[in-house]
């Protein structure tokens, strides 16, 4: 666990040359950097990481040792760290300096309080790009004498070198893998008593030291800041104007997806913007609670709500019961089904549509009768279904029959069985649960599964031979080839049965089958083409505006790669960790801009909570937007931009269409591919599947007739020295080696990143702030162009850190700069505070245009012009 201590540092002499440290365009195409989470280095390209660290101890067989760190910024390239590892019985501190410009060191204390025998020992994992290798890097190499490490060739321009004295118990490569270096601080046996390592790491050629997240935003003590004025209860702003013709939800008929959109009965189509509410929330709400919530969500402009961990066994109650008392999960639980019951009737009411998952987390238990349990894992007592259920029947048939009782369960407040409801939009089969990536390897037959591995062998082989493929290949889950074909036909053959399953109990709305999550290549889109849409997951981590699509991927890229010719895309989870990033307010905006842009259909946050809502003592988390201000500050701005269709769609139409060998014989990612990158930051772009003979239920889509069609996965549509995107229709914009993206458009302006010290022009809005990072966006409430409009809203996001603790209320970044707003004569400008009471500000007006100053002490994340 790690915690950024920040508050001391205002004590701190050396915060007067912060000055000297940039803030925005920092970032060269290569640098090294400490990781705020670890204090080990990282090195990234273009944004995007092609080396990083980590701390890894194993006990006696290789059995992993939880190791703990504590980190802190104590100046410019100042650092300290501290780490525990109870196992092992020792604690690490570390004293991290930039020594000299092209210089890193670190100052290892190591103390182990007893000695430790039979154990494997552990340090440092060291894991580099193997596309970097490959592209020039070459492969790390090993100092001699277990002294270290070098990547890269100084005649070459750039070499990075890392050099441990005295030596360490060992450097090597795992299993001859050039892309993991392991680096042991100790070895068997770790003797009691204290020792001290020190690393230097060098960099030559065109590779920087760059600093550290919290020096780019700045190092001010956040428990200066004013808390925020959010009411956990009430929403800052009321968008629920949106979903007035939509009350109640579902009065316009079933949804169903029609070619690529999402459409009710009426053939009036549809964008949902969403959210997630999840495990404890779901179950520990008091009923009125539950009913105040749906309100403030409409207000807050969602009109979807995926109910999320429903079953999964970390919570509890879940829909199976209480935990303590819960021996089987064969029956659900009453008052759990009666707690779902009204938030689909409070949500309903409100004009916000559900979607329901079939399966999260299930874990069995002995009791729930499913075949050869005893050589599944467990954990607790219960074992988890992923992987296995595509091979064993007894699990098939226990998700049927809980997709039975849950969806012909008759809602007590509505009178209408879940699969009955319209207001259900739409049913998930199965939670990040695909055998074409992930989850292919648990069945391998050195995985100690032999009945499950027989069955799967036996699968494999009878396919190999209809389709006279070589068998010891097609089995082999984890390469690429014969493989991705295989796996492909046995995830199709269980989505198949469970659809089939599903519309026998009579589900009439759009059902997806599990979703591309993790780091799935294009070669597992095929079987999820079997649903009525395809379904992602993504999540990013800190500066996804400043991702340089020529050379490194976001969160953005690998969303737009599930984009499948002639399927809806919906995205049940989105986010970026870990919590709490300082640029997260920037994300709604990037992702809504792209997704009205793209075409997507339904975009979910996740999550809006985990915790119930009770009175009294409240958490932050990254799974709590509900109550997390940086990120409330810009959904509102995002719902309305996305559902209201500000962004325009895109008019030019890219379709990535590879073979069959394309497809399935190399992975394929927005890692490795420049074309999958580089086309969304210009036009729409999609996959078109190709037909596969061996997998004769694919049937790929007509090619749209305006589609430029593109075939190598390494075709780059922008130019080679590009720094900036600009979308076929002019409205956004994105310079990453800036670190700024914005929006201009009719109804909605905005900008968001490193906009300290720039002036940026928009339409009808200037920005000028001095807080470095930061998101701006103005937005019509009437629906008059900016300009015209008498109504306006302002969204404003900056830094939001927790109380100690993670305790809540926030700590808010205020403000610095200065807006100028073009608008009519005669508005006042407010502030919404935490009671719901307005307070007017100061707006001087002249020449047609408002300029709203802040002063840097002021802070309110929603301003109201009208």
């Amino acid at each position: 666990m790690t915690v950024l201590d920040l508050r001391h540092l205002l004590r701190l002499s050396a915060l007067a040359g912060l000055a000297l440290l940039p803030l925005a365009g920092w970032a060269s195409a290569w640098q090294v950097s400490v990781d705020e989470q670890n204090g080990l280095p990282t090195v990234t390209r273009g944004g995007g990481p092609v080396m990083q660290a980590k701390f890894d101890f194993w006990a006696a067989n290789w059995s992993w040792t939880g190791f703990y760190t504590t980190f802190k910024v104590n100046g410019p390239y100042h650092y300290t760290l501290q780490g525990k590892n109870k196992e092992l019985d020792f604690d690490l501190a570390a004293d991290i300096r930039k020594e000299q410009p092209q210089t890193l060191s670190w100052a290892f204390d190591l103390d182990a309080h007893s000695r430790q025998s039979g154990v494997i020992g552990g340090g440092m994992v060291f894991q580099f790009d193997p596309a970097q290798i490959a592209a020039g890097m070459g492969a790390p190499q090993l100092l001699p004498g277990n002294r270290g490490w070098s990547w890269g060739q100084v005649d070459q321009g750039r070499r990075i070198e890392m050099r441990f004295d005295p030596p360490l118990a060992k450097v090597y490569f795992e299993r001859g893998n050039p892309s993991e270096l392991r680096a042991f601080l100790y070895d068997n046996p770790i003797n009691a008593g204290r020792k001290q390592i020190k690393a230097v790491l060098n960099v030559t050629g065109d590779i920087d030291l760059g600093p550290t997240p919290t020096e780019r935003f700045g190092l001010a003590d956040p428990a200066s800041w004013p808390d925020d004025q959010l009411d956990w209860r009430t929403s800052p702003v009321d968008l629920s104007f949106l979903n007035a013709a939509e009350k109640p939800a579902g009065k316009r008929g079933f949804v169903k997806a029609v070619g690529e959109q999402l459409m009710f009965d009426d053939n009036t189509s549809v964008r949902f913007w969403g959210t997630n509410m999840s495990a404890y929330a779901l179950f520990k709400s008091p009923d009125e609670e539950i009913r105040q919530q749906a309100r403030r969500l409409s207000a807050l402009g969602f009109n979807l709500v995926r109910l999320h961990h429903h079953d999964s066994p970390w919570v509890s109650p879940n829909v199976f019961g209480d935990g303590t008392l819960v021996r089987d999960t064969q029956q659900l639980s009453a008052e759990s089904l009666r707690k779902l019951d009204l938030w689909i009737k409070a949500l309903k009411d409100e004009g916000i549509y559900i979607w329901l998952d079939m399966h999260v987390q299930r874990a069995f238990t002995a009791d729930d009768n499913i075949e050869d349990f005893n050589e599944l894992p467990e954990k607790e007592g219960r074992v988890d279904l992923k992987g296995y259920a595509y091979v064993n029947d007894s699990i098939q048939k226990a998700m049927k029959r809980f997709a039975e009782q849950y969806l012909t369960h008759v809602n007590e407040y509505t009178g209408l069985a879940y699969k009955d409801d319209p207001a259900i939009a739409a049913v998930l089969i199965t939670n990040e649960n695909d055998i074409t990536q992930h989850y292919g390897n648990a069945l391998m037959p050195n995985k100690d599964v032999p009945q499950h591995s027989k069955r799967y062998m036996k699968a494999a082989e009878a396919f190999a031979r209809q389709y006279d493929l070589p068998v010891d290949q097609t089995w082999r889950a984890w390469e690429h080839g014969p493989s991705k074909l295989f796996l492909n036909e046995l995830e199709q053959r269980f989505s198949t049965d469970m659809i089939a399953h599903l519309r026998g109990l009579g589900v009439k709305v759009p059902i997806a089958t599990t979703s591309t999550w993790g780091g799935n290549g294009l070669s597992a889109l095929p079987a999820l083409t079997v649903g009525d849409v395809i379904d992602a997951h993504s999540y990013g981590a800190i500066g996804q505006l400043e991702k340089n699509p020529l050379t490194s991927d976001g969160m953005i890229d690998w969303i737009a790669a599930a984009q499948v010719v002639g399927k809806p895309l919906t995205v049940t989870e989105w986010n970026a960790e870990p919590f709490p990033l300082p640029d997260r307010h920037s994300l709604p905006l990037y992702v809504a801009g792209t997704a009205s842009h793209q075409g997507w259909d339904a975009m979910m946050q996740y999550a809006y909570s985990q915790q119930g809502f009770n009175p009294g003592w409240r958490t932050a988390d990254n799974w709590h937007a509900y109550n997390d201000p940086a990120m409330l500050a810009t959904l509102p701005a995002a719902a309305l931009l996305y559902r209201r269709g500000d962004v325009k769609p895109a008019t030019t139409h890219y379709v990535f269409a590879p073979t069959p060998a394309t497809l399935y014989d190399q992975e394929i990612t927005p890692r490795n591919s420049p074309l999958l990158r580089t086309a969304m930051e210009k036009g729409r772009l999609q996959i078109a599947l190709p037909q596969t003979p061996q997998l004769p239920w694919l049937k790929p889509a007509a090619l749209p007739a305006d589609a430029q069609v593109l075939h190598d996965p390494q075709q780059s549509l922008l130019a080679a020295d590009a720094s900036e995107s600009v979308t076929d229709t002019g409205e956004l914009k994105r310079n990453w080696q800036q670190g700024i993206y914005t929006i201009d458009t009719p109804l909605t302006q905005a900008a968001s990143g490193w906009l300290g010290g720039r002036s940026i022009s928009l339409g009808a809005l200037e920005v000028q702030t001095q807080t470095p990072y930061a998101s701006v966006v103005l937005q019509s409430l009437d629906g008059k162009p900016l300009g015209q409009s008498r109504e306006l809203l302002l969204s404003l996001g900056t830094r939001a850190m927790p109380k100690a603790d993670d305790k809540t209320p926030f700590n808010v970044e205020p403000l610095q700069g200065s807006l100028t707003i073009k608008a009519p004569a005669g508005l006042k400008l407010f502030a919404r505070d935490a009671q719901a009471q307005l307070k007017a500000l100061p707006a001087a007006y002249k020449d047609g245009h408002y300029t709203v100053t802040f002063d840097g002490n002021y802070m309110s994340n929603w301003l109201f012009l009208k």
